[in-house]
């Protein structure tokens, strides 16, 4: 057998004929030149797909360009079908070919003499800017223009394994949003970059969007008494910023400075605060203490804390969720852990209160009738049936909620619209201002807006906040379940039952004994001195047993710690009240339903020293500094607000005060 084989080979070698190399020469030469003449390359360059401004096949590459992985993958499978093939470079994965890429390569079968590869320059991508785009009017069909491009870039995706196996090292800050700030326009927003979250094994992963935005307001400037001696400002209940640092810190990056609204990490915690004694549905304490990093200067700390009326005391509540059900709603720390939240929320509800559920995605649409409360489980029954889908036509939704809530609501009872959303509105909202109008007249309706945010990566908290300021309702960010106990359960009272509406600080400082002073945080609540004293303006509003922390930094006259240089030709003296006295302090509400306000007014004396609450304030105050780098600190960094907030924790039930030392020492490790 072995030799029959044998002779069977070398009868085939023998028949198969014997390389000519010349001949192979000029079959190869005659291969390059057909394929000269194909190209046109004895006419010159020809204009090819990769022209500046035109070309099918760069237009259709440019539209890959823009694509996910998920999406370039389908569009070029469909284009195989069609017997076009497109190569879309992975610039994640070869990051050498983000300078000159391969135009057209000879064909690699072993040629031994090809030419060098032609490389054609592959620009930078460019900024990436958010615009919203108003739809053209649709022309006849006779004369029906080409439609313009939509202003996109190009923006390569990492394949899924890559997103877990990349850690976000920082935030980029890219062009803002348009989209006006909620306090009179003074605080613009900005959009930043993506951060990680927890896919459904709970391994962090990069979103599929990338733009978040937040409000954008300088941190607010020192004021010399002399010549400004009073400050103004809205009180401030809510609580999403506090969330959105954490959140940050824990995915391993600083968060934006634009996220960090010190008022909000401050008031995020319960305080030990004096309850109202008397008529007053709350009670203002007004002490001086020193201040932990200057010892120059001293901190005014205002604590105002609300009364908790009795449950059986509270009028009935006509509850309408707004549940966001777009596709960007899809993630686990999104509508699935909104639909755990508001399950947890159902028990605190009682027989006399009604729940109804709208939502919204590509249109809006009634989830649940108003139904009972005690119905927890037709209610749970409608939110197991949801379903993350399309875009996110808001508009539509929170006129739909509105209309739903005002068809609920009786005499006595309170009405409120709960919003709950990543903050996507990318459908239906043109002009941000018709927006803030049609919520205030709502409003004034008697139905209040409250906001719930969810997920990161494409978290509008601009949007959310200006919606629940104008609104009378309270802004809150819940990333995870314990926070969701925290809003919806522990402090689920203080969020639906408003006690006073419209409460406003003003504050007048005496220049015979303070030079200088500084409103730390509140800089999206600011008020102008008039505003004060006029019932028509809107302010904060605060539900039942709420707190709300205020601290201004002063320097008394006299003190090496002066910023500012002597007036040449005028000296301050005090005009009025005692000399002794550091200013004056007065508050303004008004009793809910009710259009004219009440007032409360104390002075501000100097003594005593500082209580542990105070010393926690003041450790989470200088935090929210550190992360927005303001250079009132000193040489006072992380370590110090550490050992302070470790030396005020007192009791700390709910583990709060401990998260937030254990938050310090991310943030310090992250700063390095």
């Amino acid at each position: 057998m072995s030799d029959d084989l044998d002779d069977l080979k070398a009868m085939m070698q023998a028949a198969t004929p014997k390389p000519d190399a010349g001949k192979k020469a000029a079959d190869i030469a005659l291969a390059r030149k057909n394929f000269a003449d194909l190209q046109e390359a004895r006419d010159g360059a020809r204009q090819t797909s990769d022209r500046p401004k035109a070309g099918l096949v760069r237009g259709v590459t440019d539209m890959l360009m823009r694509m996910n992985t998920r999406g370039a993958l389908t569009a070029t499978t469909a284009l195989v079908a069609l017997g076009m093939v497109v190569v879309v470079p992975d610039w994640h994965n070869a990051p050498a070919l983000r300078g000159a890429q391969p135009a057209v390569t000879e064909a690699e079968d072993g040629l031994a003499d090809a030419g060098a590869r032609r490389e054609a320059p592959v620009p930078e991508p460019a900024e990436e800017l958010t615009l919203d785009v108003a739809p053209a009017e649709p022309a006849s069909d006779a004369e029906a223009p080409r439609p313009a491009p939509e202003p996109q870039v190009a923006r390569p995706e990492l394949g899924a394994e890559k997103r877990r196996q990349a850690a976000p090292s920082a935030v980029q800050s890219i062009a803002p949003r348009d989209l006006e700030g909620y306090a009179d326009g003074a605080a613009n927003t900005t959009t930043v970059g993506r951060i990680a979250q927890p896919d459904a094994d709970g391994v962090a992963t990069l979103p599929e969007s990338d733009t978040e935005a937040f409000p954008r307001a300088e941190p607010n400037a020192l004021k010399i008494t002399a010549e400004e001696p009073v400050s103004t400002f809205s009180i401030d209940v809510d609580t999403a910023s506090y969330g959105v640092v954490r959140s940050s810190l824990r995915a391993g990056v600083l968060p934006p400075e634009e996220a960090v609204r010190i008022e909000e990490m401050v008031n995020y915690f319960p305080y030990d605060y004096a309850a109202p004694d008397g008529d007053a549905p709350f009670a203002p304490t007004v002490s001086v203490t020193d201040t932990p990093w200057n010892p120059d200067t001293q901190l005014v700390h205002i604590a105002i804390q609300g009364e908790m009326p009795p449950v059986e005391d509270r009028p009935p509540l006509n509850l309408v969720f707004l549940i966001d059900t777009s596709g960007s709603m899809q993630a686990a720390n999104k509508l699935p852990l909104l639909k755990q939240s508001l399950t947890l929320m159902l028990p605190q509800l009682s027989e006399r209160d009604s729940v109804a559920i709208v939502t919204y995605a590509g249109s809006a649409g009634q989830a649940l009738a108003p139904t009972a409360a005690t119905e927890r489980e037709m209610i749970l029954g409608a939110l197991d049936r949801l379903e993350a889908g399309g875009s996110t036509a808001g508009q539509a939704g929170l006129q739909q909620a509105y209309a739903l809530a005002g068809e609920m609501s009786g005499e006595g009872e309170v009405s409120r619209v709960i919003l709950a959303t990543d903050g996507d509105f990318n459908v239906g909202i043109s002009d941000p201002e018709a927006l803030k109008d049609y919520i205030a007249e709502q409003r004034q309706s008697g139905t209040y807006l409250s906001v719930m945010g969810f997920g990161r990566g494409n978290l509008d908290d601009a949007t959310m906040q200006a919606l629940a300021q104008n609104g009378n309702g309270q802004a809150a960010y819940i990333d995870t379940l314990s926070e969701a106990q925290k809003v919806m359960v522990d402090q689920v009272s203080g969020a639906l039952y408003p006690i006073a509406d419209d409460v406003k600080i003003q504050v007048e400082f005496n220049p015979a004994e303070v030079v200088e002073y500084r409103l730390i945080g509140y800089e999206t609540r600011a008020l102008r001195r008039e505003d004060f004293n006029n019932d028509r303006v809107d302010a904060g509003d605060i539900g039942a047993g709420h707190q709300v922390t205020a601290l201004y930094e002063i320097t008394p006259v006299g003190s090496p710690a002066q910023m500012s240089d002597p007036l040449r030709y005028g000296e301050a003296e005090a005009v009025s009240g005692e000399a002794d006295e550091l200013g004056y302090f007065k508050l303004r509400y008004k009793a809910p339903g009710e259009d004219e306000s009440q007032l409360i007014e104390q002075p501000i004396v100097e003594g005593g020293e500082a209580g542990a609450e105070a010393r926690f304030a003041a450790a989470i105050a200088g935090f929210g500094q550190l992360l927005r780098g303001e250079t009132y600190l000193g040489d006072w960094g992380y370590t110090e607000a550490i050992a302070l907030a470790n030396g005020a924790k007192e009791e700390d039930p709910f583990g709060y005060r401990a998260e937030a030392v254990q938050l310090m020492r991310l943030a310090e490790s992250l700063s390095r």
